[in-house]
Protein backbone atom coordinates (compact mmCIF):
# COMPACT_ATOMS: atom_id res chain seq x y z
CA UNK A 1 0.00 0.00 0.00
CA UNK A 2 2.31 2.56 0.41
CA UNK A 3 4.87 1.71 -2.76
CA UNK A 4 1.46 2.52 -4.22
CA UNK A 5 1.06 5.76 -2.34
CA UNK A 6 4.05 7.53 -3.53
CA UNK A 7 4.04 6.36 -7.14
CA UNK A 8 1.71 9.19 -8.42
CA UNK A 9 3.95 11.99 -6.72
CA UNK A 10 6.97 10.40 -9.02
CA UNK A 11 4.85 10.39 -12.00
CA UNK A 12 3.99 14.39 -11.23
CA UNK A 13 7.88 15.48 -11.01
CA UNK A 14 8.45 13.43 -13.88
CA UNK A 15 5.97 15.28 -16.10
CA UNK A 16 7.11 18.66 -15.22
CA UNK A 17 10.39 17.95 -15.59
CA UNK A 18 9.56 17.29 -19.06
CA UNK A 19 8.12 20.05 -19.74
CA UNK A 20 11.16 22.41 -18.43
CA UNK A 21 13.38 20.47 -21.20
CA UNK A 22 10.89 21.06 -23.82
CA UNK A 23 10.06 24.58 -22.82
CA UNK A 24 13.84 25.23 -23.54
CA UNK A 25 14.60 22.78 -26.42
CA UNK A 26 11.40 25.38 -27.90
CA UNK A 27 13.11 28.63 -27.01
CA UNK A 28 16.67 26.93 -28.34
CA UNK A 29 15.04 26.21 -31.24
CA UNK A 30 12.87 29.25 -32.29
CA UNK A 31 15.83 31.63 -31.17
CA UNK A 32 17.88 29.56 -34.08
CA UNK A 33 14.98 29.19 -36.66
CA UNK A 34 11.99 31.14 -36.44
CA UNK A 35 14.17 34.29 -35.32
CA UNK A 36 16.70 33.87 -37.77
CA UNK A 37 20.54 34.47 -37.81
CA UNK A 38 22.30 36.40 -34.56
CA UNK A 39 24.20 38.65 -37.03
CA UNK A 40 23.40 40.16 -40.70
CA UNK A 41 26.05 40.95 -42.86
CA UNK A 42 27.15 43.35 -45.23
CA UNK A 43 28.82 42.24 -48.41
CA UNK A 44 31.36 43.32 -51.01
CA UNK A 45 32.06 41.68 -54.41
CA UNK A 46 35.70 40.58 -55.89
CA UNK A 47 36.06 42.09 -59.15
CA UNK A 48 38.19 42.97 -62.11
CA UNK A 49 40.10 46.57 -61.92
CA UNK A 50 43.25 49.46 -62.26
CA UNK A 51 45.00 49.62 -59.23
CA UNK A 52 47.90 52.09 -58.47
CA UNK A 53 50.08 51.30 -55.66
CA UNK A 54 51.50 54.77 -54.39
CA UNK A 55 53.43 56.29 -51.41
CA UNK A 56 52.58 59.51 -50.81
CA UNK A 57 54.26 62.21 -48.72
CA UNK A 58 54.54 65.77 -48.01
CA UNK A 59 57.79 68.13 -48.22
CA UNK A 60 59.06 71.22 -48.61
CA UNK A 61 59.94 72.74 -52.03
CA UNK A 62 63.62 74.05 -51.75
CA UNK A 63 66.25 75.61 -54.25
CA UNK A 64 68.87 72.80 -55.22
CA UNK A 65 71.81 74.98 -53.67
CA UNK A 66 71.58 77.55 -51.52
CA UNK A 67 74.09 79.62 -49.83
CA UNK A 68 73.90 81.64 -46.21
CA UNK A 69 76.13 84.82 -46.73
CA UNK A 70 76.82 86.02 -43.11
CA UNK A 71 79.39 88.22 -41.79
CA UNK A 72 82.62 87.53 -39.86
CA UNK A 73 82.70 90.80 -38.33
CA UNK A 74 80.88 93.16 -36.14
CA UNK A 75 79.93 96.64 -36.84
CA UNK A 76 77.11 98.92 -38.19
CA UNK A 77 75.54 98.22 -42.03
CA UNK A 78 76.30 101.11 -43.89
CA UNK A 79 74.52 100.17 -46.93
CA UNK A 80 73.18 97.72 -48.71
CA UNK A 81 73.74 96.26 -52.92
CA UNK A 82 71.05 93.81 -52.61
CA UNK A 83 67.48 93.37 -51.64
CA UNK A 84 64.56 90.33 -51.75
CA UNK A 85 64.70 88.54 -54.94
CA UNK A 86 67.60 90.56 -56.50
CA UNK A 87 69.92 88.77 -58.97
CA UNK A 88 73.13 88.59 -57.83
CA UNK A 89 76.49 87.45 -59.37
CA UNK A 90 79.71 86.09 -58.07
CA UNK A 91 82.17 88.64 -56.25
CA UNK A 92 79.43 91.14 -55.91
CA UNK A 93 79.26 93.43 -53.05
CA UNK A 94 75.35 92.86 -51.31
CA UNK A 95 76.09 94.69 -48.40
CA UNK A 96 78.63 97.22 -46.57
CA UNK A 97 79.50 97.43 -42.95
CA UNK A 98 81.18 101.17 -41.74
CA UNK A 99 84.99 100.47 -42.39
CA UNK A 100 86.40 103.21 -40.78
CA UNK A 101 87.31 101.68 -37.26
CA UNK A 102 89.11 98.91 -39.32
CA UNK A 103 90.63 101.10 -41.66
CA UNK A 104 92.02 102.76 -38.74
CA UNK A 105 92.90 99.06 -36.98
CA UNK A 106 95.23 99.13 -40.76
CA UNK A 107 96.59 102.00 -40.09
CA UNK A 108 97.90 101.00 -36.83
CA UNK A 109 99.13 98.15 -37.71
CA UNK A 110 101.12 99.72 -40.57
CA UNK A 111 102.83 102.25 -38.12
CA UNK A 112 104.29 99.37 -35.78
CA UNK A 113 105.65 97.03 -38.73
CA UNK A 114 107.52 100.16 -39.24
CA UNK A 115 108.91 100.27 -35.66
CA UNK A 116 109.41 97.13 -35.78
CA UNK A 117 111.25 97.61 -39.41
CA UNK A 118 113.35 100.62 -37.25
CA UNK A 119 114.31 98.10 -34.47
CA UNK A 120 115.59 95.60 -36.59
CA UNK A 121 117.86 97.64 -38.53
CA UNK A 122 118.87 99.28 -35.34
CA UNK A 123 119.77 96.00 -33.75
CA UNK A 124 121.52 94.55 -36.15
CA UNK A 125 123.67 97.95 -36.42
CA UNK A 126 124.29 97.04 -32.50
CA UNK A 127 125.51 93.87 -33.11
CA UNK A 128 128.18 94.79 -36.05
CA UNK A 129 129.12 97.44 -33.78
CA UNK A 130 129.71 94.56 -30.76
CA UNK A 131 131.34 91.94 -33.34
CA UNK A 132 133.52 94.19 -34.57
CA UNK A 133 134.30 94.78 -30.67
CA UNK A 134 134.55 91.52 -29.74
CA UNK A 135 136.74 90.44 -32.75
CA UNK A 136 139.15 93.45 -31.82
CA UNK A 137 139.61 92.65 -28.23
CA UNK A 138 139.88 88.92 -28.84
CA UNK A 139 142.76 89.80 -31.06
CA UNK A 140 144.39 92.09 -28.48
CA UNK A 141 143.90 89.30 -25.72
CA UNK A 142 146.08 87.17 -27.30
CA UNK A 143 148.89 89.47 -27.74
CA UNK A 144 148.11 90.06 -23.97
CA UNK A 145 147.50 93.78 -24.83
CA UNK A 146 144.38 93.74 -22.86
CA UNK A 147 143.19 90.93 -20.36
CA UNK A 148 141.40 88.19 -21.32
CA UNK A 149 138.39 89.26 -18.86
CA UNK A 150 137.60 92.18 -21.26
CA UNK A 151 137.96 89.96 -24.02
CA UNK A 152 135.14 87.84 -22.82
CA UNK A 153 133.11 90.72 -22.06
CA UNK A 154 132.92 92.13 -25.15
CA UNK A 155 132.15 88.40 -26.88
CA UNK A 156 129.09 87.86 -24.20
CA UNK A 157 127.82 91.52 -25.61
CA UNK A 158 127.96 90.43 -28.99
CA UNK A 159 125.96 87.55 -28.77
CA UNK A 160 123.73 89.52 -26.76
CA UNK A 161 123.69 92.04 -29.37
CA UNK A 162 122.73 89.75 -32.37
CA UNK A 163 120.05 87.21 -29.92
CA UNK A 164 118.49 90.99 -30.08
CA UNK A 165 118.58 91.12 -33.70
CA UNK A 166 116.54 87.89 -33.80
CA UNK A 167 114.13 89.28 -31.32
CA UNK A 168 113.41 92.16 -33.28
CA UNK A 169 112.88 90.46 -36.43
CA UNK A 170 110.12 88.18 -34.50
CA UNK A 171 108.61 91.25 -33.91
CA UNK A 172 108.61 92.31 -36.42
CA UNK A 173 107.60 89.25 -38.28
CA UNK A 174 104.59 89.87 -35.70
CA UNK A 175 103.90 92.90 -36.81
CA UNK A 176 103.40 92.16 -40.13
CA UNK A 177 101.02 89.33 -39.28
CA UNK A 178 99.12 91.57 -37.47
CA UNK A 179 98.89 93.95 -40.63
CA UNK A 180 97.63 90.86 -42.80
CA UNK A 181 94.84 90.27 -40.11
CA UNK A 182 93.69 93.69 -40.05
CA UNK A 183 93.98 94.34 -44.29
CA UNK A 184 91.30 90.91 -43.70
CA UNK A 185 89.07 92.15 -41.60
CA UNK A 186 88.82 95.27 -43.38
CA UNK A 187 87.83 92.76 -46.31
CA UNK A 188 85.27 91.43 -44.24
CA UNK A 189 83.39 94.41 -43.92
CA UNK A 190 81.96 94.09 -47.86
CA UNK A 191 79.74 91.10 -47.58
CA UNK A 192 80.42 89.76 -51.20
CA UNK A 193 77.76 86.92 -52.82
CA UNK A 194 79.84 83.79 -53.63
CA UNK A 195 77.69 82.19 -56.18
CA UNK A 196 75.17 83.68 -59.02
CA UNK A 197 71.88 83.66 -58.11
CA UNK A 198 68.55 85.67 -56.64
CA UNK A 199 67.83 86.48 -53.06
CA UNK A 200 65.77 84.57 -51.15
CA UNK A 201 66.21 86.47 -47.75
CA UNK A 202 67.44 89.40 -46.40
CA UNK A 203 67.87 89.39 -42.92
CA UNK A 204 69.53 92.99 -42.24
CA UNK A 205 68.89 96.89 -42.76
CA UNK A 206 71.05 99.46 -43.12
CA UNK A 207 71.84 101.09 -39.89
CA UNK A 208 71.59 97.85 -38.00
CA UNK A 209 74.24 96.57 -36.15
CA UNK A 210 75.67 93.33 -36.54
CA UNK A 211 77.06 91.15 -33.58
CA UNK A 212 79.72 88.65 -34.87
CA UNK A 213 81.41 87.52 -31.08
CA UNK A 214 80.08 84.04 -30.86
CA UNK A 215 78.90 83.02 -34.26
CA UNK A 216 78.42 84.48 -37.99
CA UNK A 217 75.02 86.54 -38.62
CA UNK A 218 73.98 84.95 -41.64
CA UNK A 219 72.39 88.37 -43.31
CA UNK A 220 71.36 86.96 -46.75
CA UNK A 221 70.10 83.81 -48.11
CA UNK A 222 70.59 83.15 -51.62
CA UNK A 223 69.53 80.40 -54.01
CA UNK A 224 71.64 79.56 -56.83
CA UNK A 225 68.84 78.55 -59.79
CA UNK A 226 65.57 78.70 -58.72
CA UNK A 227 64.95 77.40 -62.58
CA UNK A 228 65.67 74.09 -60.76
CA UNK A 229 64.31 72.64 -57.99
CA UNK A 230 63.86 70.21 -54.79
CA UNK A 231 61.55 68.63 -53.12
CA UNK A 232 62.56 67.44 -49.58
CA UNK A 233 59.91 64.49 -48.41
CA UNK A 234 59.45 62.98 -45.46
CA UNK A 235 58.70 59.43 -46.04
CA UNK A 236 57.47 56.89 -43.50
CA UNK A 237 59.69 54.01 -42.12
CA UNK A 238 57.21 51.97 -43.33
CA UNK A 239 56.82 53.17 -46.80
CA UNK A 240 60.40 54.04 -48.07
CA UNK A 241 61.32 50.40 -48.31
CA UNK A 242 58.98 50.98 -52.11
CA UNK A 243 60.56 53.85 -53.37
CA UNK A 244 64.17 54.01 -55.08
CA UNK A 245 66.09 56.24 -57.12
CA UNK A 246 64.72 57.58 -60.51
CA UNK A 247 60.90 56.71 -59.82
CA UNK A 248 59.20 59.40 -61.25
CA UNK A 249 56.75 61.66 -58.39
CA UNK A 250 54.40 64.15 -58.95
CA UNK A 251 53.20 66.71 -56.52
CA UNK A 252 50.67 69.70 -56.24
CA UNK A 253 51.07 72.87 -54.10
CA UNK A 254 48.57 74.78 -52.53
CA UNK A 255 49.44 77.91 -54.28
CA UNK A 256 48.81 75.95 -57.83
CA UNK A 257 45.94 72.80 -56.82
CA UNK A 258 45.35 72.23 -60.40
CA UNK A 259 48.66 71.90 -61.57
CA UNK A 260 50.27 68.67 -61.69
CA UNK A 261 54.43 69.26 -61.04
CA UNK A 262 56.43 66.18 -61.95
CA UNK A 263 59.69 65.42 -60.30
CA UNK A 264 62.32 62.77 -60.77
CA UNK A 265 63.55 61.07 -57.03
CA UNK A 266 67.40 62.07 -56.65
CA UNK A 267 68.24 60.51 -53.69
CA UNK A 268 66.51 58.53 -50.47
CA UNK A 269 68.78 59.38 -47.39
CA UNK A 270 70.12 57.33 -45.05
CA UNK A 271 70.19 59.87 -42.50
CA UNK A 272 66.54 59.67 -40.29
CA UNK A 273 64.36 62.05 -39.12
CA UNK A 274 62.70 61.25 -35.61
CA UNK A 275 59.83 63.58 -33.85
CA UNK A 276 58.05 62.23 -31.42
CA UNK A 277 58.92 59.02 -31.86
CA UNK A 278 58.15 58.84 -35.54
CA UNK A 279 60.98 57.75 -38.30
CA UNK A 280 61.03 59.54 -41.56
CA UNK A 281 63.39 59.68 -44.19
CA UNK A 282 64.14 62.39 -46.80
CA UNK A 283 63.80 61.71 -50.41
CA UNK A 284 64.79 64.75 -52.41
CA UNK A 285 63.00 65.12 -55.69
CA UNK A 286 64.43 67.20 -58.33
CA UNK A 287 61.74 69.23 -60.56
CA UNK A 288 62.12 71.44 -62.68
CA UNK A 289 60.55 75.08 -62.45
CA UNK A 290 61.61 77.38 -65.85
CA UNK A 291 58.45 79.61 -65.08
CA UNK A 292 59.10 80.38 -61.35
CA UNK A 293 56.07 79.24 -60.20
CA UNK A 294 57.15 77.23 -57.39
CA UNK A 295 58.41 78.85 -55.00
CA UNK A 296 60.98 78.33 -51.52
CA UNK A 297 59.21 77.02 -49.18
CA UNK A 298 56.07 76.17 -50.56
CA UNK A 299 54.11 72.56 -49.01
CA UNK A 300 54.43 69.82 -52.02
CA UNK A 301 52.08 67.23 -51.20
CA UNK A 302 53.52 63.94 -53.45
CA UNK A 303 52.85 60.79 -54.99
CA UNK A 304 55.05 58.38 -55.85
CA UNK A 305 53.34 55.46 -57.83
CA UNK A 306 55.30 51.78 -57.11
CA UNK A 307 53.20 49.40 -58.95
CA UNK A 308 50.60 49.77 -61.34
CA UNK A 309 47.99 46.99 -63.23
CA UNK A 310 45.81 47.65 -65.75
CA UNK A 311 43.24 45.19 -64.91
CA UNK A 312 44.03 43.04 -61.62
CA UNK A 313 41.47 40.45 -60.36
CA UNK A 314 41.22 42.53 -56.43
CA UNK A 315 39.37 42.51 -53.15
CA UNK A 316 38.22 45.43 -51.44
CA UNK A 317 40.60 46.03 -48.33
CA UNK A 318 37.81 46.38 -45.96
CA UNK A 319 37.08 42.55 -46.47
CA UNK A 320 40.48 41.97 -45.04
CA UNK A 321 40.07 44.04 -42.22
CA UNK A 322 37.31 42.49 -41.10
CA UNK A 323 37.34 39.81 -38.11
CA UNK A 324 33.83 37.72 -37.15
CA UNK A 325 33.06 37.28 -34.04
CA UNK A 326 34.93 34.15 -31.85
CA UNK A 327 31.38 32.49 -32.10
CA UNK A 328 30.85 32.66 -35.54
CA UNK A 329 34.17 30.73 -36.54
CA UNK A 330 37.54 31.02 -36.11
CA UNK A 331 40.94 30.57 -38.08
CA UNK A 332 44.13 30.88 -38.42
CA UNK A 333 46.09 32.93 -40.96
CA UNK A 334 48.83 31.06 -43.35
CA UNK A 335 52.20 32.86 -43.00
CA UNK A 336 52.13 35.18 -46.11
CA UNK A 337 48.45 34.78 -47.04
CA UNK A 338 45.68 36.75 -46.58
CA UNK A 339 42.00 35.82 -45.38
CA UNK A 340 38.47 37.04 -46.38
CA UNK A 341 35.23 35.30 -44.88
CA UNK A 342 32.30 34.16 -47.27
CA UNK A 343 28.96 33.75 -46.11
CA UNK A 344 27.58 29.63 -45.85
CA UNK A 345 24.37 29.42 -43.85
CA UNK A 346 24.62 30.46 -40.37
CA UNK A 347 28.53 30.45 -40.70
CA UNK A 348 31.26 32.41 -41.99
CA UNK A 349 34.01 30.19 -43.65
CA UNK A 350 37.23 31.55 -44.32
CA UNK A 351 39.22 31.57 -47.81
CA UNK A 352 42.92 32.40 -47.66
CA UNK A 353 44.71 33.95 -51.10
CA UNK A 354 48.07 35.12 -51.37
CA UNK A 355 48.02 39.22 -52.06
CA UNK A 356 49.97 41.30 -54.43
CA UNK A 357 49.88 45.15 -54.44
CA UNK A 358 47.72 47.26 -52.65
CA UNK A 359 46.37 50.86 -53.64
CA UNK A 360 44.89 51.26 -50.13
CA UNK A 361 41.24 50.65 -50.90
CA UNK A 362 41.63 47.33 -52.67
CA UNK A 363 44.24 44.66 -52.48
CA UNK A 364 45.98 42.59 -55.99
CA UNK A 365 44.62 38.46 -55.75
CA UNK A 366 47.59 36.58 -57.00
CA UNK A 367 46.05 33.20 -57.47
CA UNK A 368 42.67 31.60 -58.21
CA UNK A 369 41.49 31.45 -54.35
CA UNK A 370 38.84 34.31 -55.45
CA UNK A 371 37.05 34.69 -58.71
CA UNK A 372 35.36 38.02 -59.84
CA UNK A 373 31.91 38.34 -59.47
CA UNK A 374 32.12 36.37 -55.63
CA UNK A 375 30.97 38.07 -53.18
CA UNK A 376 32.85 38.51 -49.51
CA UNK A 377 31.85 39.85 -45.77
CA UNK A 378 33.24 43.15 -44.73
CA UNK A 379 30.93 43.75 -41.61
CA UNK A 380 29.09 41.66 -39.23
CA UNK A 381 25.78 43.54 -37.36
CA UNK A 382 24.42 41.93 -34.60
CA UNK A 383 20.27 41.34 -34.94
CA UNK A 384 19.79 40.27 -31.07
CA UNK A 385 18.51 43.34 -29.17
CA UNK A 386 21.45 45.40 -27.00
CA UNK A 387 24.08 43.92 -28.97
CA UNK A 388 25.74 45.32 -31.98
CA UNK A 389 29.43 44.62 -34.10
Amino acid sequence: MQRAEHHPWRIALGVALAAVLVVAGYAWVRSRGSHGPAYRYELALVDHGALRAKVTATGTVNPIKQVQVGSQVSGTILSLGADFNSVVSPGQRVAQIDPRSFEAAVNQAKANLLAAYANTRKARAAALDARRIATRNNSLARQQLIAQQTADTAEANARVAEAAVEAAAAAEGQAKAALESAQLQLTYTSIISPIRGTVITRNVDVGQTVAASFQAPTLFLIGEDLTKMQVDTSVAEADVGRLAKGMVAEFTVDAYPSDVFRGVIREIRNSPQVTQNVVTYDAVVDVDNPNLMLKPGMTANLEVVYAERADAVRVPNAAIRFRPPPEIARAETPRGMKLVWVHRGVMLVPIAFKPGVSDGTYTEVLDHALTPGQTVVIEAISTKQGQGR
